[in-house]
């Protein structure tokens, strides 16, 4: 079985995740359209509407990237996405998450993240996920779900200067 880095048919009781198209921009960047949102990300201009366009480039060129909606309500959340698939390493990456802060505290990322590492535990044995250093809330989120801060390195985004992360990993039970 291969490992589809963008399936469209992962759904829980709180979000759905749609392959993310081109016609999606408009609509995602009014979550995105939030100064506060990315005040602990490596961005923190990613709510300026053309630095939101390379990030969006990128996620499409990905092949990889979500639209996140609210399963009941089919509101937008925001997005996600696989990257970095390695046969070899037998591994994965997550990230470029982001969330609407009107989803923050209830329980969206972290059914975020089960749905994502349930389908790709099923094809791989290692999840890495890449966090802003400043980004603490993400930090303690991904300590909740039980990652661990391996390494640290600088990444550099797509068409965007390198920051500093932290890698987190989660291996498969």
């Amino acid at each position: 079985m291969n490992f589809d880095l963008q399936p469209s048919h992962l759904q829980n009781q709180l979000l759905k995740l749609i392959p993310l198209q081109e016609t999606d921009f408009e609509e995602l960047y009014t979550v995105a359209n939030d100064e506060l949102l990315w005040e602990q990300h490596p961005n923190k201009l990613r709510y300026q509407k053309p630095v939101f366009q390379n990030f969006f480039e990128g996620a499409i060129e990905s092949k990889g990237a979500f639209f996140i909606r609210e399963a009941t309500t089919n509101e937008p959340i925001g997005s996600s996405r696989f990257y970095d698939y390695n046969p070899e390493t037998n591994s994965v990456l997550i990230g470029y998450t982001f969330i609407g802060r009107k989803f923050w505290g209830n329980g969206y990322n972290k059914a975020l993240k089960k749905l994502m590492m349930d389908y790709a535990f099923q094809y791989v044995d290692t999840i890495y996920f890449h966090i802003g250093a400043n980004n603490i809330r993400s930090q303690k989120a991904m300590e909740k779900i039980g990652g661990i801060k391996i390494d640290e390195f600088e990444v550099e985004y797509y068409g965007e200067e390198s920051k500093l992360n932290y890698i987190y990993q989660i291996n498969k039970n």
